[in-house]
């Protein structure tokens, strides 16, 4: 949080800090469930991938006769998909780290406490969002870029 923010929370009394509470409860409400949901995608897509690597032997194994061997292409069409999947998901996250650390949300020192919170809790949740889009997304960009 930039520090005049800091300290702009600090100068307020109990009273006055009510409703940033309730601000501030709404925003880590919002936060917090984005947050599970983007770790359950990203679990349940490497989790997906250890299955394929799980069980790539018994559908490699159909490249041994001629007449199953298409079951071993298939697979491995897919299995590539799975692991762009993966990719997609790593490199969105690489790329939305350095987005975010690039600079702090710029907030108007002079507007109200609650409307910098409102402000900074709305850029955060934001990209929380176009990161959960991403994650959500890897397997349509995986299949659009690679046609697999």
């Amino acid at each position: 949080m930039p520090t005049e923010m800091i300290d702009a929370i600090n100068s307020l009394g109990f009273l006055e800090s009510i409703p940033l509470w309730l601000v501030t409860l709404l925003g880590s409400l919002f936060v917090t469930v984005l947050a599970f949901i983007m770790i359950l995608t990203v679990y349940g897509r490497f989790f997906k991938l250890y299955m394929y690597a799980a069980l790539s032997p018994i559908a490699l194994s159909s490249f041994a006769g001629e007449s199953t061997s298409f079951i071993g292409k298939s697979f491995l069409k897919s299995y590539i998909g799975v692991c762009m999947e993966g990719a997609v998901v790593v490199l969105a996250c690489i790329i939305f780290t350095a987005y975010v650390s690039s600079g702090t949300p710029v907030i108007d020192a002079e507007a109200a406490v609650i409307t910098q919170v409102w402000g900074y809790l709305g850029e955060t949740i934001f990209n929380l969002l176009v990161l959960v889009g991403l994650v959500k997304a890897a397997d349509r960009i995986a299949k659009e870029m690679f046609g697999v």
